[in-house]
């Protein structure tokens, strides 16, 4: 199953390098398990958006790895993929940028062709083949139709999914230069957030006794969104199926459930082709 990370720092430029890299079950740990495409997204201090990703693991891509310990930003995306939809290829691998925004998506959308005549003239932001770049141009379509609301955006085109198309999972994280949302759809695959208060130490022991440590998760409020929880403190949440986050500028956190009933054509993994069944399958940690 592929996995979502993001990060706010409400608006203060840190490394992600602990989550990256160091925690217990970092990016780079889960691409042991999730080999088809790395990508990490993040903004510049001039507020330009930049995706650096391959279709390669994290654990063997170096670029990652200096990329993890060296850029600076206030919210990330990251996304290690396990292939369900579209070929081996940059254009394919998450996360995907449309009008100055970051987007990684979990899970399965199927009846594309349904899903580009929703979206319609946003087709034109689409490169690659992949249910989740489509679901981010609906995203887009929606957010412009709505004045520029993202929230407002991603609810209208999760609803419109949900109705219409046969889902598996449609996980998200979606970022700005300030802000970032999160979403879970429905119970298929876990999606967790946890507020991490300034002062608490990010600090990891391994099995040889070498201890990691970030001092910016130590000085600095901070909040994460992951598929599964990355370290074993106790403020992670699951989130609830159909619930949307929202994490502005300050690090308010805001949440409402936009989704309160299932897919009306919900997936099973029964339902999906083999490659598919086994990109979305729950692998347990070793």
């Amino acid at each position: 199953m592929c996995r979502l990370f993001g990060l706010s720092a409400g608006g203060e430029p840190v490394t992600a390098t602990f989550w990256l890299l160091q925690a217990p079950d970092s990016l780079r740990a889960q691409s042991h398990r999730d080999p088809d495409g790395t990508g990490l997204g993040y903004f510049d201090r001039a507020g330009a958006p930049h995706v650096d990703k391959q279709p390669l693991a994290a654990y063997g891509d170096r670029a990652f790895a200096h990329e993890a310990r060296t850029i600076e930003s206030a919210t990330f995306v990251a996304h290690v993929r396990f292939a369900s939809t579209g070929a081996l290829q940059t254009l394919n691998t998450h996360p995907f940028e449309q009008r100055g925004r970051l987007f990684a998506h979990n899970g399965v959308i199927e009846d594309l062709p349904a899903l580009e005549r929703q979206v319609g003239d946003g087709m034109k932001l689409v490169q690659g083949d992949t249910d989740s770049e489509r679901l981010f141009a609906l995203i887009t379509t929606e957010t412009e139709r709505h004045g520029g609301d993202v929230g407002a955006g991603i609810t209208a085109a999760s609803r419109w999914v949900a109705a219409n198309l046969p889902v598996l999972s449609i996980n998200l994280v979606l970022v700005t230069q300030t802000d970032l949302w999160a979403l879970r759809y429905p119970e298929t695959h876990e999606l967790h957030v946890l507020e991490r208060k300034p002062g608490t130490a990010l600090q990891h022991e391994s099995s040889h006794g070498t201890k990691v440590h970030s001092e910016h998760g130590s000085t600095r409020a901070t909040v994460v969104v992951a598929s599964e929880m990355m370290d074993s403190d106790p403020g992670w949440r699951a989130l609830e199926s159909g619930e949307l986050i929202h994490v502005n500028e300050h690090l308010e956190v805001s949440s409402t459930i936009v989704l309160d009933e299932p897919p009306a054509r919900e997936l099973k993994l029964s339902d999906l082709d083999p490659r598919a069944r086994a990109s979305q399958s729950v692998h347990q940690l070793g």
